[in-house]
């Protein structure tokens, strides 16, 4: 069946762009939702940690089950789950119910995202492929970089629920397009890793539960206590059973390489450190400084759109001073930029002493992910670099998830809602906590071997893996742009 790739765009390419806006859409509305659903700190955390978590989790998985049951199938079963899940979540009549549904619009953006890649690079001819990524990268830098914007615009003038309302046409209209516009297509049939699905999940919720709950239970109270000791129980297991499995969702035999180790550990840290403090930040803005949703949106802009910008600059750097090298500085950028914030926030500051700490990290998050991309996939074995990709995508949000829980901790521990100055002494804290967890990526990204390795094998697969390469994953550039 013949490939049409400007439909195919069309659809994948908005499709992502819906995706990527609600990563930060939700940001400028969260006072907003605190005072209409009448809730505190912790149920904000898990109003933008259901979507992240379950978009971490089940990644992996949804590449697979497309494989196996169809690609455009299963892209129209993650826009009808993410479109209804929309509507669960405007509808919502409690902070419950919006939580829950959160969770399942991060499932079907789990089955969404990776297949806009997948089909794209399937419909576009080898030689204009790399104007196709480029394209799809930028479709979804810019409903990163406009998230907070428009998620500003739409509490100002409507109210916090057309956030969510707003992907219902564009899904419907989606779902109507997808038939006739995309093809439908397969790859080989692995095996599910149900198992480790399922034990991860667990774990991690359970931590999460156990971080975000502390400081309002107490850090010895039976739920948080049980809560963590179960997480970290079910993470080992996961662990102890991917070493065994035949076709495991994570192959820990790819981190016995120190570079593989060492890229994926700095981005997992620096999602911790940067969107802990974006999170609280937004916040700031509106709840002490008493800026609009909009007026928030527009003034992050500075650090939310540099990465467009500066993108760009990432390839000519990468060929004069090396890959390692850009993402040490990046991260460099991204410590300066929260310590810098961590120093001048004050109750009454102004947008111009802040200005400054935005523009650093906004071009610490421009020059990060095109070298952490490449580097994952050199460091990978050339046989698994489609699962290389996924994993450090998966890890890169799992890092988002236990940056918002962990230092959400740090700032109900040294600050509350109750009064300006109150909101400024556990912002500053968690803001400090923020810049030495990035100082320790610039350190750990250090320890990336600065001399690519030459063409792997298959080493970090075991005998039952190197049986069964994941054919049927994207080319190489196109891995790289899953990762980024």
């Amino acid at each position: 069946m013949r490939h049409h790739p400007l439909r195919t765009f069309i659809v994948t390419g908005i499709a992502l762009f819906m995706v990527s806006l609600d990563n930060l859409i939700v940001t400028n509305a969260l006072p907003s939702i605190r005072a209409d659903l009448g809730t505190g700190l912790e149920a904000l955390e898990w109003t933008v940690n259901a979507y992240t978590l379950t978009f971490a989790v089940l990644l992996l998985t949804g590449a697979a089950v497309a494989d196996r049951f169809g690609r455009r199938r299963l892209f129209m079963i993650g826009l009808t789950v993410f479109t209804a899940s929309s509507a669960a979540a405007a509808l919502a009549p409690g902070i419950g119910t919006l939580i829950a549904a959160r969770a399942v619009q991060g499932a079907g953006a789990a089955i969404i995202t990776p297949l806009t890649l997948t089909m794209l690079a399937a419909a576009v001819p080898a030689a204009k492929r790399g104007q196709a990524l480029a394209a799809w990268g930028a479709m979804s830098g810019l409903g990163v970089a406009l998230g907070p914007v428009v998620g500003g615009a739409l509490t100002d003038a409507a109210a916090w629920q057309w956030i969510f309302w707003i992907n219902v046409p564009i899904g419907i209209v989606l779902l109507a397009l997808a038939r006739p516009f995309l093809t439908e297509s397969h790859g080989p049939r692995r095996p599910l890793d149900l198992i480790g699905t399922v034990l991860v999940s667990a774990g991690l919720l359970g931590i999460v539960l156990g971080l975000v709950e502390g400081n309002g239970r107490g850090w010895t109270s039976g739920l948080v206590l049980a809560s963590l000791i179960a997480g970290a129980a079910l993470l080992v297991a996961f662990l102890a059973y991917e070493a065994r499995a035949a076709h495991p969702m994570l192959p820990l035999g790819l981190f016995r390489s120190r570079g593989f180790s060492a890229v994926n550990a700095s981005a997992l840290v620096m999602s911790f450190g940067m969107f802990g403090a974006v999170f609280l930040l937004a916040q700031f803005l509106q709840g002490v400084q008493g800026m609009s949703p909009l007026e928030a949106g527009v003034r992050t802009l500075p650090w939310t759109a540099m990465p467009v910008l500066v993108a760009p600059l990432t390839a000519p750097l990468m060929s004069r001073i090396g890959a390692r090298n850009v993402l040490v500085i990046a991260l460099a950028f991204q410590a300066a930029g929260i310590a810098w914030l961590s120093a001048v926030t004050t109750a009454d500051v102004a947008y111009t002493a802040l200005l400054p700490a935005f523009v650093l990290s906004g071009v610490g998050m421009g020059l990060f992910f095109s070298p952490q991309a490449r580097l994952v996939l050199e460091f990978a074995p050339q046989e698994y670099t489609g699962v290389a990709s996924g994993v450090a995508n998966a890890l890169r949000q799992l890092g988002t998830v236990l940056g918002i829980a962990v230092l959400g901790a740090v700032f109900a521990a040294n600050g509350d809602f109750s009064s300006p100055a109150s909101f400024t002494s556990g912002l500053n804290a968690a803001t400090w906590s923020g810049a030495a967890v990035l100082a320790v990526a610039v350190v750990v990204a250090l320890l990336i071997p600065s001399r690519l390795p030459a063409p792997a094998s298959a080493q970090a697969q075991t005998p039952a893996q190197a049986a069964t390469p994941p054919a049927g994953e994207p080319a190489e550039e196109e891995k790289a742009a899953v990762t980024a």
